[in-house]
C-alpha cells in the first residue's frame, strides 16, 4: 500500500509541475525538487520543530542574494515531505482533496524556490505563502 500511496502522490507532483511556467522549468533545472515521507529527526532538530509541527518543504542551499562570485557552496535543493501534504488534504474524516493536495504541493514547491531567491519566511507570509 505504502507503495502505491508513493507513485499516487509522485503522479500529484508531476501534474503540478507540468502546469507551472516555463521560467520554473528552466530554475528546476538547476535547484531539482527531492520527495521524501518525512522530515528526519536531524532536519526536525535542526527546524526546531516541536513534535506537533509538520513541516511541508525545505530549501537547502544558499540563497542567490547571499552568494558570492568566489565562494563553493552544496547544491540548492527542494525537498517536498509527502506525509505531511497528504495530511494537510485530508479532511476531517481522513477523506484526500486531490485539488487541495495539488494546490498545497504547488504552494510548497513555489515557497521553497522563493527561498533560493533570498524571500524570508516572513515575506513569504506577506505574499500568501
Amino acid at each position: 500500500m505504502k507503495k502505491s500511496l508513493r507513485k499516487f502522490f509522485d503522479d500529484h507532483v508531476e501534474a503540478v509541475l507540468e502546469e507551472l511556467p516555463r521560467a520554473i522549468h528552466i530554475l528546476l533545472e538547476t535547484v531539482p525538487i527531492h520527495v521524501e515521507d518525512r522530515p528526519s529527526r536531524e532536519t526536525r532538530r535542526q527546524m526546531e520543530l516541536h513534535a506537533n509541527e509538520d513541516l511541508y518543504g525545505l530549501y537547502t542551499g544558499v540563497p542567490l542574494t547571499e552568494r558570492h562570485v568566489d565562494a563553493s557552496h552544496l547544491p540548492d535543493v527542494v525537498t517536498i515531505y509527502r506525509e505531511s501534504l497528504m495530511e494537510d488534504a485530508m479532511d476531517e474524516d481522513g477523506v484526500l482533496d486531490e485539488d487541495e493536495l495539488r494546490e498545497q504541493i504547488r504552494i510548497t514547491i513555489l515557497h521553497e524556490l522563493a527561498h533560493h531567491h533570498g524571500f524570508s519566511e516572513e515575506e513569504l507570509e506577506e505574499l500568501g505563502y
